[in-house]
């Protein structure tokens, strides 16, 4: 099965399908004062750099990043695959051309607020190499079902030994 990873519009209804799946599925999972969803006007104001994941020409995921480009860092939002194409690596690979579009754009670092009923994402995440980590921005610190994490796109430069 081919999927292709494309940069996606906010006025494709096949993407705003997929995101209202999203806001339904956490819903089910969190009371309202936990969903951190940023809506389309959300993502627009805030110029957000958004990808479709498709096979053939139907759209099975979503994702996208909100660039801080003062402070050189940028936030995962709306990472979604539909539940029939779960478990191809869809997610992944939506993360990774994420990653690769913020550390283009000089992001230094990348955090993301998840849920705890998400423990497939959460174990996503972690194996891409994202760690633990407080609150950022406008979210709560003491929320019971929010998870934090962050990633360093920045590679450090070993210092070569002296000849």
């Amino acid at each position: 099965m081919n999927v292709e990873i494309r940069r996606a519009v906010l006025s494709d209804p096949q993407i705003l399908r997929l995101m209202a799946k999203l806001d339904n599925y956490q819903s089910g999972l969190y009371p309202a004062e936990s969903n951190h969803l940023d809506s389309p006007h959300d993502l627009r104001q805030a110029d957000a750099f958004l990808v479709g994941a498709f096979i053939g020409d139907d759209a099975v995921g979503i994702g996208a990043v909100k660039l801080s480009r003062p402070m050189r860092y940028g936030e995962i939002k709306r990472v979604y695959v539909e539940e029939s194409s779960r478990r191809l690596g869809i997610s992944r690979q939506i993360m990774r051309a994420l990653e690769e579009y913020a550390r283009h754009q000089g992001c230094h670092s990348l955090v993301l607020e998840t849920g705890i009923c998400q423990k497939s994402a959460i174990k996503l995440y972690e194996c891409l190499g994202y760690h633990y980590r407080t609150a950022f921005g406008d979210y709560p610190p003491d929320d019971p079902h929010s998870v934090y994490m962050e990633k360093n796109l920045v590679v450090p430069v070993r210092e070569l030994p002296e000849k």
